[in-house]
C-alpha cells in the first residue's frame, strides 16, 4: 500500500514531540505538505531543522500466517518512526530504505478492535543546517551545501521518497543485492546477495529468473536472519553499451523466497551485462575505451518530478555526453533508470564533501554498503567515489587544487575515505573506485587522484590550460570540475541605480560563487549596465568551457582520461555554473558544449591576447575522433582571414584513425591590419555509419 500524497506537518517543539505520535491528538490546524517532497516547499516550515508528521490511512488487519513491513525509501536525513502510538525505530541516512516489521501493530488483535482498519504514522524528522565545514558531522552532501543545492537558508529535509507497507509470508527478505561481474561475449556472470528473515528456520529455496535463465538456489536456512550469495551464468548474454557505443538492452530479474514450495517474499529489478574497469584513468567499457565526456549533476529538488528528473539526463546525452557525475549525493531513482535506458555512464559518490567530523565514519561505512545494495544492479554506474574534495576549501580558491596544504597527513583522506573504500571494494569489487577527487599528489606515494582546474574562472586564462598540463602532466588525467558561474540577467539586484557598485557578496553568495570570480571573467565596467554585464559572463563562460573541453579532447589519453564539467543546471534562480539555468533554458554555453562534444572535431591552439599587426602566430591544428571507425578521405579546410580583408587557404587531406588524435599541420600567420582576425576550420570524411562533417571557427582582436 502507498501512503504517498496529503500529510500533515507541524514545527518539532518540545511539548508537541511529547504527545505528537498519539492517536487521539487532534491535528487538523497543522499544514497540508505533499509526500514524496521537501518540507522547505511549504514557507511556514522552509526554515525549520525538526519537524513533525502525521498521516492517518485505512488498511486490512494483517491475515494469520502473513507479516506486515513497513518501508520508508527516503527520510532526510535522521527519523523516528512511530505507529498506532507505539515507537517503531529511528532511521539515519536520506538515500537508505528503512523497514520495519509492524506486524504486531496492525493485527486483528489491536486493542481497540472497533479501530482495526484505522491507522496513524508519525514521523520526528531532523535535518541539520550547514554549519562550520570543520565540524561537519553529517552526511547529506551536496544536498546540504548552499553553494550546490540553491537551498542557501532553507532546509531540504523531509520525506523525499516513498513510504508504503507490504504483506509477506513468514519468511521474509530484507536485503537484495544484484551486481554484474563479468560480461564477456560468451556469458556474463551475476553475484547475487539475499539477507532474509525466517522465524522458524529450515530448508529454503531462492528461485531467480533473468534473461530467459531459472536458477534455483537450496538454503538450510537458520532461526532468524540469513546470509546468502551466489552466482548465476548467462550463456550468450546480450551486453550493455554507453550510447556512444551500441545498445542498452535490459533484463528483468526477479528472485522469490520459497518455503514448502509457497513464495514467501519476492524482489524484481532491471539489470543489464557489461564490465568497467579503469586503467591509468582511461575507462573500459567491455574491454572497449573511452574517452569520458561528462557534465557534474547537482541534486534535483525533493519535489521533481519523474519527467523533470529524466529530462536533465535527456539534457546531457543531446550536449554529446556520456557521462554524469553526481557530485557528492545519491540522487533520484529515475536519474539511473533514465541513465541505464539511455547509456549514459554515472560517476557516483558518497554524499562526503569538505572536511568531514570524526563522528561521521560509522555512518559512512554503513552507508558505503546501503549505496551498493541500492546501486549495484544499475549498468549505468560505472565508478564509485567516496569524498568529494576533502580538504577545507581556501577563500580565495586557486585554479588548481591546493598542493602545500596536502602534504600533511588527514584524518578525512587518510583514515575516512580508506575505510569507504575498503567497504566499496569488499561489497563491489567489479567497478573502479576512486577514493577522492581534487587531491594532488602528496607524500609519501606521490600519487593524486582527479584534479578541478579554473583557469579562466578563478585566474589565468582558459587558453593556458593547455601549457599547464604539458608541464604536469598528472593535473590533466582525469579532470572533475571546470566552468565558470552566471549571473541571470533578469536578477532585480543588476537594475540598481548604483551600477557597478553592488552587493557583490550577497549576488556572488545566490549563485555559489567568489565575487572575484566573478570580476575575473568579465569586469564590471561604470558604462555598462547589469544586464549588459550578465549576457557578457554568459558569453565568457561559454567560450571558457569550449576552450577548455578542446583542450581536454586534444590531450586525450595523452594523458587526458576523461572530463565532468561544472555543472548541467542551476539550482537557483539568480545563477550559477550551469550551461542551463534554473528553468532549463539553454545558455549559450549549450551551443558552445555541444560542438566541443562533438564526436568528430578540428580543433587549433587559442589565438593570444594582445595581437598586433604584423605578429606571426604559429598555431597547430589537430582532428580528434571518438569513433571506433576511422575516418576514410578526410578533407580538412583551413581558411584564415586577415583583419585587412584577405585570405589564406590551407589544404589537407587523408584518413583519421579510430577513437585517436590526429596532428595535421602547423600553420604560420604572418596577421594583417587591424581588426577581427578569424580561423575557420572545415572538415568533410567519409566514416562506416556515413558521412562526417565538422566546423570550428577561432576569432582574435588585432590592436
Amino acid at each position: 500500500m502507498d501512503l504517498s500524497g496529503s500529510w500533515r506537518a507541524a514545527p518539532a517543539r518540545e511539548e508537541l514531540r511529547r504527545t505528537f505520535h498519539e492517536p487521539a491528538l487532534d491535528d487538523r490546524s497543522w499544514a497540508e505538505v505533499a509526500v514524496p517532497g521537501p518540507w522547505m516547499a511549504d514557507d511556514g516550515l522552509a526554515e525549520e531543522r525538526s519537524v513533525l508528521y502525521r498521516h492517518r490511512f485505512e488498511m486490512e488487519p494483517v491475515t494469520e500466517g502473513r507479516r506486515r513491513w513497513l518501508r520508508l525509501d527516503g527520510l532526510a536525513q535522521q527519523g523516528d518512526v512511530w505507529l498506532n502510538g507505539a515507537y517503531v525505530g529511528n532511521t539515519d541516512g536520506y538515500f537508505v530504505p528503512h523497514q520495519f516489521e509492524v506486524t504486531h501493530l496492525m493485527g486483528p488483535d489491536r486493542s481497540q478492535s472497533e479501530a482495526s482498519h484505522q491507522h496513524l504514522i508519525a514521523l520526528d524528522i531532523t535535518a541539520p543546517t550547514f554549519g562550520d565545514p570543520d565540524e561537519r558531522t553529517n552526511l547529506m552532501g551536496a544536498i546540504l551545501d548552499p553553494e550546490l543545492s540553491g537551498a542557501s537558508g532553507h532546509n531540504p529535509g523531509g520525506i523525499w521518497q516513498g513510504v508504503s507497507l507490504h504483506d509477506t509470508g513468514m519468511a521474509a527478505i530484507r536485503h537484495f543485492r544484484v551486481t554484474c561481474i563479468e560480461a564477456g561475449e560468451v556469458r556474463a556472470r551475476l553475484a547475487l546477495r539475499c539477507v532474509f528473515d525466517h522465524p522458524d528456520g529450515g530448508p529454503v529455496v531462492l528461485r531467480t529468473r533473468v534473461a530467459g535463465v531459472d536458477h534455483e538456489l537450496c538454503h538450510p536456512a537458520a532461526h532468524g536472519e540469513n546470509r546468502v550469495e551466489w552466482t548465476i551464468d548467462i550463456p550468450d548474454p546480450e551486453r550493455w553499451w554507453p550510447h556512444r557505443l551500441g545498445d542498452q538492452p535490459l533484463h528483468p530479474l526477479s528472485c522469490a523466497l520459497v518455503v514448502d514450495d509457497v513464495v514467501q517474499d519476492q524482489r524484481s529489478c532491471h539489470t543489464a551485462f557489461r564490465e568497467v574497469k579503469m586503467q591509468n584513468w582511461h575507462l573500459l567499457v567491455n574491454d572497449v575505451r573511452i574517452f569520458a565526456k561528462g557534465v557534474v549533476m547537482l541534486p534535483q529538488p525533493g519535489d521533481a518530478s519523474i519527467r523533470q528528473v529524466r529530462a536533465d539526463v535527456e539534457a546531457a546525452k543531446a550536449l554529446g555526453f556520456d557521462m554524469i557525475r553526481l557530485v557528492a549525493h545519491v540522487a533520484h531513482p529515475e536519474v539511473y533508470d533514465a541513465a541505464d535506458e539511455l547509456g549514459m555512464l554515472i560517476w557516483q559518490e558518497m554524499p562526503l564533501r569538505g572536511v568531514m567530523a570524526r563522528s561521521v565514519r560509522g555512518q559512512a561505512v554503513r552507508q558505503a554498503r546501503e549505496m551498493v545494495d541500492h546501486l549495484s544492479h544499475h549498468p549505468s554506474v560505472a565508478v564509485w567515489c567516496a569524498h568529494d574534495e576533502p580538504f577545507r576549501r581556501p577563500v580565495n580558491p586557486p585554479v588548481t587544487p591546493p598542493v602545500i596544504g596536502q602534504q600533511r597527513p588527514s584524518w578525512n583522506r587518510a583514515v575516512l575515505d580508506t575505510s569507504v573504500r575498503r567497504v566499496l571494494q569488499r561489497t563491489d569489487g567489479s567497478r573502479p573506485i576512486v577514493i577522492h577527487t581534487a587531491v594532488p599528489p602528496h607524500l609519501p606515494q606521490l600519487d593524486g587522484t582527479t584534479s578541478h582546474l579554473w583557469f579562466g574562472w578563478h585566474d589565468s586564462r582558459a587558453a593556458d590550460l593547455g601549457a599547464a598540463i604539458a608541464r604536469t602532466p598528472r593535473m590533466g588525467r582525469f579532470v572533475t570540475a571546470f566552468g565558470a558561474a552566471t549571473v541571470d540577467p533578469d536578477l532585480p539586484e543588476l537594475r540598481s541605480a548604483h551600477w557597478p557598485a553592488l552587493d557583490w557578496g550577497r549576488i556572488g553568495k545566490a549563485i555559489g560563487a567568489p565575487t572575484s570570480s566573478l570580476h575575473h571573467l568579465v569586469s564590471p565596467e561604470p558604462g555598462s549596465d547589469g544586464a549588459t554585464w550578465a549576457r557578457s559572463g554568459q558569453a565568457a563562460q561559454a567560450e571558457l568551457l569550449r576552450i577548455t573541453i578542446e583542450t581536454l579532447r586534444r590531450l586525450k589519453y595523452q594523458p587526458t582520461g576523461g572530463f565532468c564539467a561544472f555543472y548541467l543546471a542551476d539550482p537557483s534562480p539568480a545563477g550559477g555554473f550551469g550551461i542551463l539555468d534554473h528553468d532549463r533554458r539553454a545558455k549559450p554555453a549549450w551551443r558552445a558544449v555541444e560542438a566541443a562534444c562533438a564526436p568528430v572535431i578540428a580543433v587549433a591552439d587559442p589565438f593570444p591576447t594582445g595581437l598586433a599587426s604584423g605578429a606571426h602566430l604559429e598555431v597547430a591544428i589537430h582532428v580528434v575522433s571518438d569513433l571506433h571507425d576511422p575516418l576514410i578521405d578526410a578533407r580538412l579546410t583551413s581558411t584564415v582571414q586577415h583583419p585587412d580583408g584577405s585570405t589564406e587557404t590551407h589544404r589537407h587531406g587523408g584518413t583519421v584513425g579510430a577513437d585517436t588524435v590526429e596532428y595535421i599541420s602547423t600553420l604560420s600567420i604572418i596577421v594583417r591590419g587591424t581588426g577581427d582576425l578569424a580561423l575557420t576550420l572545415d572538415l568533410t570524411a567519409n566514416s562506416a555509419n556515413g558521412p562526417v562533417t565538422a566546423q570550428n571557427r577561432y576569432h582574435a582582436t588585432v590592436l
